[in-house]
C-alpha cells in the first residue's frame, strides 16, 4: 500500500531491480530466482547436472576398468 518512491527509497532499491521483483512476482507468485528462470536457464541447469553425473559415472568405469586390468 505505500507509494513506489517511497518503496524504493525505503529499501535503497533501483526501479529496475523493483520493477524486476513486481514482475517476478506477478508471473510466477515467487520473488526466488529458482522460480523465475527462462526455459533455457532450466535447460541449461538440467544439462550441467546430467553432464556432472555422466562425468561421474566416466570415472567410475575408469576406476572399474584400472582394477580388472591389473587381474
Amino acid at each position: 500500500g505505500k507509494p513506489r518512491k517511497e518503496i524504493i527509497r525505503e529499501y535503497d532499491l533501483t526501479p529496475s531491480s523493483l520493477d524486476k521483483w513486481v514482475g517476478q512476482s506477478q508471473k510466477s507468485g515467487s520473488f526466488k530466482e529458482k522460480d523465475n528462470l527462462t526455459d533455457e536457464q532450466k535447460e541449461l541447469l538440467e544439462l550441467r547436472k546430467r553432464n556432472k553425473q555422466l562425468e561421474m559415472e566416466n570415472d567410475i568405469l575408469k576406476q572399474a576398468a584400472l582394477i580388472l586390468g591389473r587381474k
